[in-house]
C-alpha cells in the first residue's frame, strides 16, 4: 500500500503559503510511506522533531483496482470510497528544505503523519463535496472539491503514468486554505458534508 499526496491543489492555499507553485501548471506529487498511516481514531503523538506540526485537511480517495496509464474518462472506475484525512506537516523544516532546493519527504512522511477517517461510499459527485475540520468544537478549515485546481480523476490519470495504482492505495487530494498548528490535548473532528468521519486527539 502506498500513499500518494497532491500538493498545492487549491489556489487559496497556495496564496496563504505565498507559494510560486500557484503559478505552475505542473501537478505536485509526493509520497508518504505506509508507516505514516494513522487510522481507527488512534491519537496522534506530536513527534520530538516537530513540536508544532501543521494540520492540512483533505479529501482522501481509496483506490479499488489495479491500474496503469489510466485515461481521465475511466479514472472514476478506480476508486470506491472516500474519507477526510489530515496531512501533518513539519512546516518550518519544509521551508528550510525548499529554500535549499532539497527534497522534503521528511517534512511530510514522518510516522503517523497521514491520518485517515472512516471510509464511505461516494455520497455525491466527487467534485461537489464539502468537507471541514473542527478543533475542540470550532471549525478551523473548510473546503469544497469544486475548488480543486486538478480534479480527482485527472490526479489519478496523472499519477498512474508514473506509479501503478493498486487496490488499497490512498490518494490525499490537497488541502484548501486554513491550515494551522495543533497542540497537545486538542480534539480533531473531520466532516464530509455533515457526516463525521474523522475523530482523534493530539497527545
Amino acid at each position: 500500500m502506498k500513499i500518494i499526496c497532491v500538493g498545492m491543489n487549491y489556489a487559496e492555499h497556495c496564496k496563504e503559503l505565498s507559494s510560486s507553485a500557484s503559478n505552475s501548471k505542473e501537478l505536485v506529487i509526493f509520497l508518504k510511506p505506509d508507516s505514516a498511516l494513522l487510522q481507527g481514531g488512534r491519537p496522534f503523538f506530536i513527534p520530538d522533531h516537530c513540536p508544532e506540526p501543521d494540520y492540512e485537511t483533505e479529501l482522501v480517495v481509496r483506490v479499488s483496482r489495479l491500474g496503469k496509464y489510466i485515461a481521465p474518462r475511466f479514472a472514476h472506475r478506480y476508486y470506491d470510497a472516500v474519507t477526510v484525512g489530515i496531512d501533518f506537516t513539519n512546516r518550518e523544516l519544509q521551508k528550510q528544505m525548499r529554500a535549499k532546493g532539497l527534497p522534503w519527504e521528511i517534512c511530510k512522511g514522518f510516522d503517523s503523519s497521514a491520518v485517515v477517517g472512516r471510509f464511505v461510499e461516494l455520497p455525491a459527485p466527487i467534485q461537489q463535496l464539502d468537507f471541514h475540520l473542527d478543533i475542540d468544537g470550532q471549525t478551523v478549515q473548510t473546503g469544497n472539491t469544486a475548488d480543486m485546481t486538478t480534479t480527482v480523476d485527472d490526479i489519478i490519470a496523472y499519477a498512474s503514468q508514473f506509479f501503478t495504482l493498486k487496490m488499497g492505495d490512498l490518494i490525499f487530494t490537497g488541502t484548501p486554505a486554513g491550515v494551522g498548528k495543533v497542540r497537545i490535548n486538542q480534539h480533531l473532528e473531520g466532516y464530509l458534508n455533515d457526516d463525521k468521519l474523522l475523530d482523534f486527539f493530539v497527545r
